[in-house]
């Protein structure tokens, strides 16, 4: 109830502002008597995903909380992890504003952010202060937009070895439509000379820390079929732990008739379900169960968290369904995972 109240006062304002002040409402009231407001028990329902236990198979994916800001909040929801960033070596401001559009008739964002993050010192530091109980904390690493894209691996790795202390899982997102030329990394050697530096540089630090966290890819559901398994041959081939399918998309199918169609960035939301499903099925058949897979695009249901799982992926990530349906999501997606077990 009280999540619908704010839903409608914030839906009447700027998408950014709303955003801005979401985050830091949370950010001050965790672990006070106002998170009443938010928090809920959900179902401990164990999920092992890339080696690492997760209490309940839904995460709140990349893009909500970049800066690690609002951890606790959101594991106070019922989130199993909470995956933060997409966060670059340095600060850096982001594209232009405005770059976030509601597309309220279709249950859709479209967004242009370009990375917009305070760096990845900043990010640890928040971690470190962080008292999320058993949520897992994923951190989701990109490189910084003035970075040639020949050297973009650097960014990585700088941003792998700063973060691995402190994350669950490391997320290398190669797939965000608003850094120019990002997605180029998803295809042939240069994907492979960015796994086979990933891997190298994991291997050091599980040594140097004498702990194994995991490495997963967040793939584009824009591949076509031939690149999908490519992509999953180059996984396979590098070891690498799991992917995460799939990030935005650059289609405006299914929203065409509504003025924000023309908005440059990447779309979320209802109208990516059916294409994400289809993308997960495919690299699920590619994968062979090699590799496990994190489903998200256009999860705003119970059931369409299933429809994921039933074509092969083993836990969910929500955002944009999360924002227009609440924390009470989590519960009911827990729900049906154990009814579905």
């Amino acid at each position: 109830m009280f999540y619908r109240i704010a839903q409608k006062f914030l839906f009447q304002t700027n998408p950014e502002w709303a955003h801005d002040f979401t985050m830091g409402s949370l950010r001050r009231t965790a672990h006070t008597p106002l998170s009443c407001f938010y928090s809920q028990n959900v179902p401990f329902a164990p999920v092992e995903f890339m080696g690492v236990q997760f209490p309940n198979p839904v995460g709140l994916a990349a893009g909500m909380d970049k800066d690690g800001e609002a951890i606790d909040a959101f594991a106070a929801m019922g989130f199993g992890h909470v995956e933060v960033g997409t966060v670059t070596p340095r600060p850096q401001p982001g594209n232009e504003i405005p770059r976030l559009f509601r597309l309220k008739p279709a249950r859709a964002i479209i967004n242009r952010m370009g990375f917009n993050n305070k760096g990845v010192d900043n990010l640890v530091a928040n971690i470190k202060a962080a008292n999320p109980g058993n949520c897992v904390i994923g951190v989701n690493i990109g490189k910084n937009k003035d970075t040639p894209l020949e050297e973009g691996k650097n960014d990585y790795l700088i941003c792998m070895e700063k973060v691995y202390a402190v994350a669950g899982y490391i997320a290398v997102n190669i797939s965000s439509p608003n850094t120019p030329g990002l997605r180029s990394l998803q295809y042939g050697e240069m994907l492979d000379d960015l796994l086979a530096s990933l891997k190298t540089k994991q291997r050091e630090l599980a040594e140097q820390h004498g702990k194994y966290v995991p490495v997963a890819l967040k793939i584009a559901p824009d591949l076509s079929d031939e690149e999908i398994e490519q992509v999953a041959a180059s996984l396979i081939r590098h070891e690498i732990d799991g992917v995460i399918a799939t990030n935005t998309t650059l289609s405006r199918e299914g929203v065409e008739h509504l003025p924000e169609h023309g908005e440059t960035g990447g779309l979320s939301g209802a109208p990516l379900t059916a294409r994400a499903t289809v993308v997960i099925g495919k690299l699920a058949k590619a994968l062979d169960g090699k590799l496990p897979i994190m489903g998200v695009g256009g999860i705003d249901s119970a059931q369409h968290a299933m429809e994921k799982m039933d074509v092969g992926a083993q836990m969910v990530q929500i955002y944009t369904g999360f924002i227009y349906n609440g924390p009470e999501l989590i519960k009911s997606i827990t729900e049906a995972f154990i009814k579905r077990k």
